[in-house]
């Protein structure tokens, strides 16, 4: 007789079927080589609604479904774990001293975005071609070299070489802000010398870049009274979660799960 490759799993004496664990499967990815943890992340979900509809079920609980666009009602199950969680977890309110004390803590978090004006050159390579990326970095040290020695021709290589719409600004890209191009770019961008050729290539997604940052602000820490709505919500959001953490626990230790140990899947 073949065994079954995982074990059958019950909830409080529901089984849990390969069908519906297969399905969930498609919403927990997991790396290369380790097919058996989408499985078990999927069978860690359902076992975990199991056990909250279990319990909105043993309540009574039966609230009308709500409307999450137009023309789409959440499911009645979705309905009852709603109001299951609205009626059971209820974090502690945050003060004002707990919320000075979050900003207190890293203040840096909260500064204005950098302001940069920068200008480069553009050697186009796809992330995924090897052979475009080297020879693009091979074009780009050649390049730069020229620029070390005459940077007065920035302009005139950018209208040659870069494969960016900017060229025909000479390779100036306006003023920009933290986060308005992709993390790679930004981080050359900080650790270029104002006013100067960077003298090693940038390499981001796009390729590799010859970076000149002409001007560089960094943005100024925010004053607690003007980040302290955003600040509010970020830790009302923590603190719900972790009360809803707590209960759940409480929930699965009460619960009978036999075929699945929930602290082994990560």
């Amino acid at each position: 007789m073949t065994r079954p490759l995982f074990p059958e799993i019950t909830v409080n004496g529901t089984v849990l079927s390969a069908a519906e664990i297969a399905a969930e499967a498609q919403n927990h990815p997991a790396p290369a080589g380790k097919p058996g943890l989408a499985w078990r992340r999927a069978a860690r979900a359902l076992a975990i609604r199991r056990v909250l509809l279990d319990e909105a079920g043993r309540l009574g609980l039966t609230p009308p479904q709500t409307e999450l666009a137009p023309g789409r009602l959440e499911t009645q199950e979705e309905a009852q774990i709603r109001e299951l969680l609205a009626q059971n977890v209820h974090p502690a309110p945050l003060s004002e001293e707990e919320l000075r004390r979050v900003y207190d803590r890293n203040p840096e978090a909260y500064r204005a975005p950098s302001l940069y004006q920068p200008a480069h050159i553009l050697f186009a390579a796809s992330p995924d071609d090897a052979k475009m990326r080297a020879a693009a970095q091979q074009r780009g040290v050649a390049v730069l070299e020229k620029l070390l020695a005459a940077p007065g021709r920035f302009a005139a290589l950018a209208r040659e070489e870069s494969a960016c719409s900017s060229r025909d600004a000479g390779g100036q890209l306006g003023q920009l802000s933290s986060g308005d191009t992709v993390a790679e770019f930004e981080a050359a961008m900080e650790a270029a010398p104002v006013g100067d050729i960077h003298r090693q290539l940038a390499e981001t997604r796009y390729g590799y870049h010859i970076l000149r940052v002409d001007a560089r602000a960094a943005g100024e820490i925010l004053p607690f009274d003007a980040v302290r709505p955003r600040l509010a919500e970020a830790s009302e959001k923590a603190h719900w979660a972790a009360a809803a953490n707590a209960y759940l626990a409480g929930l699965l230790e009460r619960a009978e799960i036999v075929g699945l140990d929930l602290d082994a899947v990560a």
